[in-house]
């Protein structure tokens, strides 16, 4: 027995002089998975750069009561909103201020989470085999299967699905939530070492 203890130090010993050379890797494919997701986000809200881009669609549906988010302060909330994603972006593709801008980041995300998707569930697609599906999932699958008879019927269906297989969309909390995960872990763990600019001037000013 106190063989197999002294092997199994050993080998946790190993385990963590590895982990301790490469612990940059998991904030790092944190932030690079992160990127794209805020980066989009910000851009079909506005894109700075295109002159026929506008946040007034945004504006308009985070005001509207009738068929929008009906959310008090519309054009600051879409302004912030924007902001958040778009520089948290850019910040995070740098691995500058990562943990502050996590903040906002977070921030957005439980917005959206209980004014967006909170009302449909967990799932972001329907799944009925989905230990959290929700209590429609039966009758939007049986409509799912009713849209992709008529479309074989009527359609070339193998052309229509050459590059992806249509779905049912239950738009709930799942993505939010999933994103509010992940920027959690990096508040805590940080931008990483060596690939951040946090690492370099903690490295400078701070002791």
């Amino acid at each position: 027995m106190a063989v197999i203890i002294k092997c199994l130090g050993c080998a946790q010993n190993i385990l963590d002089k590895i982990r301790g050379s490469i612990d940059f890797i998991g904030p790092l494919l944190l932030r690079i998975y992160l990127v794209p997701v805020f980066w989009v986000a910000s851009n079909n809200k506005w894109n700075p750069f295109n002159m026929d881009s506008s946040l007034m669609d945004t504006i308009d549906w985070f005001g509207d009561t009738e068929w929008g988010l009906g959310l008090p302060f519309p054009v600051l909330n879409a302004y912030m909103a924007w902001s958040a994603e778009y520089f948290g972006a850019i910040l995070l593709a740098l691995g500058l201020a990562t943990r502050w801008i996590c903040i906002p980041l977070m921030a957005t995300m439980i917005v959206a989470a209980v004014t967006v998707h909170i009302d449909h569930g967990w799932q972001a697609i329907h799944d009925i085999k989905s230990p959290f599906a929700s209590e429609y999932v039966a009758e939007a699958i049986d409509r799912l299967d009713e849209a992709k008879s008529i479309l074989k019927e009527h359609g070339d269906y193998d052309q229509l699905t050459e590059y992806g297989s249509f779905v049912a969309l239950n738009n709930g909390i799942e993505w939010p939530a999933t994103y509010f995960i992940l920027l959690l872990a990096l508040f805590f763990i940080g931008g990483g070492r060596y690939i951040s600019v946090d690492y370099w001037i903690a490295r400078k000013f701070r002791h």
